[in-house]
């Protein structure tokens, strides 16, 4: 269920309450047989009393937008790590995706690195596989992050599977050309540039990471000792 906006009521305050003044001297006004200078005076200040109110509530309406409404992702909290990594690579990768899921809009969260999906957490759905579409490759080739602002409005979101079938917006933030970190949030629009920028940081720090543990060799490793 969507959100509202807490503050509708404060932003709509001035235009309501200069649209009923105006109201009610246009209507004292019509009512009135005999007009004095007085009266008319009167009159016309409250009119300019009502226009600036309702400019007011006007230019409120451009100085505070409203806020991106959020919704309730379907899907089961989970926290899932892949079980082959050294502890020092879960570590880090629990404690970026911890900063990145309380201290922005990020509400899912996906690590996915050298063809293998490391880290699941937040409210995602049950399938776990990532099959590369052409926003992801994209991502990888250029090495740049795409921000999907409003990922409904995309004809690519069928490629975010992964995610909860109604996120309302993805960042894909390489993690140098092996990787990619995923994130979902539950409203449109709502990743500020300062976000982006830390976004970007911690793949950064999870890109020197994981490319000094060799992850993908050790893994590989390990699936033949146990084989």
């Amino acid at each position: 269920m969507a959100k509202s906006d807490s503050n509708w009521v404060l932003r709509r305050l001035p235009i309501a309450v200069g649209a009923i003044a105006g109201t009610l001297l246009f209507i004292n006004r019509l009512l009135t047989p005999n007009l004095t200078d007085f009266q008319a005076r009167s009159d016309a200040l409250g009119v300019i009393a009502c226009a600036i109110l309702i400019l007011t509530g006007l230019l409120w309406q451009q100085i505070q937008p409203r806020l991106p409404e959020s919704v309730e992702l379907i899907g089961e909290q989970q926290f899932e790590l892949q079980p082959n990594l050294p502890e020092t690579v879960q570590a880090e990768l629990a404690w970026a995706s911890h900063l990145l899921l309380t201290n922005t809009v990020t509400r899912s969260l996906v690590v996915w690195y050298d063809k293998q999906v490391l880290l699941r957490r937040g409210i995602l759905p049950a399938k776990q596989d990532i099959t590369v579409g052409p926003i992801l490759q994209r991502v990888l080739e250029k090495q740049k992050p795409i921000y999907l602002v409003a990922l409904k409005v995309y004809p690519g979101r069928v490629e975010f599977d992964y995610l909860p079938e109604n996120t309302q917006g993805v960042i894909c933030q390489p993690i140098g050309k092996k990787g990619a970190l995923i994130l979902g949030a539950n409203a449109p629009r709502s990743y500020t540039r300062q976000d982006e920028q830390w976004i970007a940081a911690i793949a950064e720090k999870l890109e020197y990471t994981l490319s000094q543990v060799g992850i993908s060799h050790e893994m590989r490793e390990v699936r033949e000792v146990g084989e």
